[in-house]
């Protein structure tokens, strides 16, 4: 039935148009074995959010046992290097299987709950404003560049308790922790080189909140150190996650979101008339209709029967947000942009115990942009005929989207 798709997950025909290989997957062959790649591939919604309630038979610590090569392939002089960048990315919170999972997510939830989260709205608010000015003064804009890029750094920097004197340093250990999603084959070079970094530039802020907390992120994972749910070294390596993940996640709502305004013209129309009441619909279908995190990994703990397959234990086993999030059994008409569609259950942060834990901020850092993007620029329009993604199957991540300024 799926003989001639072709097993090249990272095609360039597949980055740039993701939906057309993999919702084919989700209506011919919905849990398909990928043998160049040795991984299932699960495409439909239902799948999808039975997979990630079920954590008993679908592990995240499990990923670090993994034998197997990574993919896409890394070159082979850095093959240490990945295995070291793979230990290092096991000790966060999110590569762990309840009950550990939860204990160390029961420590962050209260920081990251929507309502503390309202409270960073007026930061994001003044960062977007002051990323808009400089694009105004120089009267252009690349929307990934300029505005998407430095948002979420800022903002995160301000969590962290980075003065602003770092800001710029933070910034330029981000874009290097950006290669995490990444398909180069020397990837491993950059990642470890941020990772490294971080962690000496958080190390001593740890240690100064242990004995001095204060309202921001590193004293919540200090707190936790204290309570016996960290280690000293999974305090570092979740401080780095907040820039792994709360980064790239709304660089993507922010740049995809933008891009489908200015490729559906009367619904930015619609947009522009009040965005005020729009805002919070219009970026869930944004996050819906082309979501900013593509897929998700987990090892089978067990043998698990799914539409009359064996997925063995210990097989990669990968789910597709951006093939759930456009099935026609849940969602009406789902390739067409809409932003008052409603109700919306997408599952762009994921669904169950590992739902993403920065979803309220991210969605903040979206509303924000969109408003004030139809506000300062309503006449803006697509500036490149044929846009470039990251060959990564993790991110649905534009390299660039350049705008014209009327």
């Amino acid at each position: 039935m799926t003989a001639d798709i072709s097993p090249e997950i990272f095609a360039p025909e597949v980055m740039a148009d993701p939906y057309g290989y993999f919702c084919r997957l989700r209506d011919e062959d919905p849990v398909h074995w990928n043998e160049k790649y040795e991984v299932w591939l699960i495409t439909r919604y239902d799948d999808l959010v039975w997979l990630t309630r079920n954590d008993a038979l679908f592990s995240a610590s499990d990923i670090k046992k993994d034998p197997r090569p990574p993919y896409p392939a890394v070159a082979e002089s850095d093959v240490e290097l990945a295995k070291w960048v793979g230990d290092y990315l096991s000790e966060q919170f999110i590569q762990y299987d309840p009950p550990i999972h939860r204990d160390m997510r029961k420590v962050l939830q209260s920081y990251f709950s929507p309502r503390a989260m309202e409270a960073w709205r007026p930061r994001a608010r003044s960062a977007i404003k002051e990323l808009l000015d400089a694009a105004e003064d120089k009267g252009e804009m690349d929307v990934v560049r300029d505005l998407a890029t430095p948002l979420p750094v800022l903002v995160i920097s301000d969590m962290m308790g980075v003065p602003p004197s770092d800001r710029d340093y933070v910034r330029r250990i981000a874009e290097k922790l950006l290669y995490i999603g990444r398909g180069e084959s020397d990837r491993m070079k950059i990642l470890s080189e941020g990772l490294r970094e971080i962690d000496e530039y958080v190390a001593p802020m740890i240690e100064e909140r242990m004995v001095n907390p204060a309202d921001d992120y590193l004293s919540a994972l200090a707190e936790g150190e204290k309570q016996g749910v960290y280690t000293r070294r999974q305090v570092l390596v979740n401080a780095a996650s907040l820039l792994l993940a709360g980064h790239e996640t709304t660089i993507n709502l922010i740049g995809n979101g933008t891009l489908a305004f200015l490729d559906h013209p009367a619904e930015w129309a619609r947009f522009k008339a009040d965005p005020d009441k729009l805002a919070k619909l219009a970026t869930e279908e944004c996050l819906r209709y082309d979501s900013p995190v593509k897929s998700m990994t987990r090892i089978a703990d067990q043998d698990v029967e799914m539409r009359g397959k064996t997925l063995r234990k210990y097989d990669r086993v990968r789910w597709f947000m951006s093939s759930a999030n456009r099935d026609p059994e849940q969602f009406r008409d789902p390739d067409t942009f809409d932003i008052t569609r409603h109700p919306n259950q997408h599952i762009a942060f994921g669904s169950g115990s590992h739902h993403c834990i920065g979803a309220a901020l991210a969605r903040i850092e979206g509303q924000e942009a969109f408003k004030a993007l139809a506000a300062r620029f309503p006449d803006m329009r697509r500036d490149a005929d044929t846009l470039e993604y990251s060959p990564t199957i993790t991110f649905r991540a534009l390299k660039s989207l350049p705008v014209v300024l009327p």
